[in-house]
Parts: structure tokens; sequence; C-alpha cells
């Protein structure tokens, strides 16, 4: 033990010093951690309503494109697949889609706003696999048509609408995303329209 003086003046300096650099030791920590409860910009553009140029797609074509961290196909039918809608009702689980997979404005045997172009989420509604797209050939996968999906995981088929045939593992029609036309060849898929 030293019988030197004690300097109160020092002593309060430094507790007082250890006091700020603590606390802006605390806030520098906090900030970040705070700051890191924002969703990222790439979480906010995942939610974010995606905008798609139809205006090029051939008749038959698929578009893919990704809104919220799923796959879109945006298909261009022709006259001859949606004939074919009409002859296969008697053949699907739910023909005029009173399940809630799509929006009001979609609910109608081409499960579109427009006739000739379908908008529908390309995940499974069995066990959430991606389904392939046949533009011709489907053959074997679905009797009595020639386009739709066919989900490879387990068997599940679909037309060329996105309703599911009966008999299938696949409960429900695919999901059709909310969207809308911003003019005709431009769909802006994940937003209904007056809803910016």
């Amino acid at each position: 033990m030293s019988n030197a003086p004690v300097d109160k003046g020092r002593r309060r300096f430094l507790t007082v010093a250890t006091g700020v650099v603590g606390g802006a030791g605390a806030v520098a920590v906090a900030v970040p951690f705070i700051a890191s409860w924002n969703p990222s910009a790439k979480a906010k553009n995942a939610g974010a309503p995606v905008e798609v140029n139809i205006a090029k797609a051939e008749p038959g074509q698929l578009i893919r494109v990704k809104w919220r961290g799923k796959p879109v196909w945006i298909v261009r039918r022709t006259p001859a697949m949606l004939e074919e809608l009409e002859t296969i009702e008697g053949k699907l689980r739910d023909p005029n889609s009173e399940e809630p997979q799509q929006p009001p404005y979609a609910q109608n045997q081409h499960r579109s706003i427009k006739e000739e172009v379908l908008v529908a989420v390309g995940i499974c509604t069995h066990l959430g696999c991606s389904p392939t797209y046949y533009e011709a050939g489907m053959g074997d996968h679905a009797e009595g048509i020639e386009s739709g999906f066919f989900c490879p995981c387990h068997g599940s088929k679909f037309d060329i609408a996105g309703r599911v045939f009966q008999g299938v593992p696949a409960p429900l029609n695919l999901v059709v995303p909310p969207h809308y036309y911003v003019n005709d060849n431009t769909v802006l898929v994940g937003e209904e329209e007056g809803q910016a």
C-alpha cells in the first residue's frame, strides 16, 4: 500500500473518460444491431412487383421471371391451346377454379385476364417441385391434351390454364399471382391494379 496522496481530479477524469468511451462503444455496437432489424434491399426487392414485357413472346412461348423468390410463368397460348381447355373439364379436379388459388379476376376457364396469356406461379401444389412445361407433346402425361404442365417428382399434371387433373397427388390448381396489364405489352406481376 502506498502513502502517496490520491489525485482526486485525475481519478474523476479517468472515471468520466472510461464512462464516455464505454458509452460510445455501446452506441457503436447498438447502431448496426438495430439497423440489422430492417429488411435488406435484397429482401425488399424480393417482394417487389416485377414488370414483364411480353411484346416479343411468340405463340406457345413460356417466359420465366422471379417474384418473391418463386418462378412465375407467363405463357402466350395459341388458339389450339385455348380450344383444349374446353375439351377436358370432366377430367379436372377443380375446373371452375372454386378453390382460392387465383384472384377473382382470374376465376374463369382460362384463369387469366386475357385469354391468350397465362400468368402462374411455377410450383406444384403437391410438394413444391417445379413442373415441366409442354408446348406440345404431353402425350402419355395427360390424355386428351397436347399442352400443359407435368410434375416429374410425383406425376401431377395440369392443363395449360394450370388446372390440376383428377387422380394426381397435387390437390389444387397452380397459383395465379396478383397481376395486371400496365399496357398491351407489359404485365406487372405481384400487384393488382390500383394497389400502388
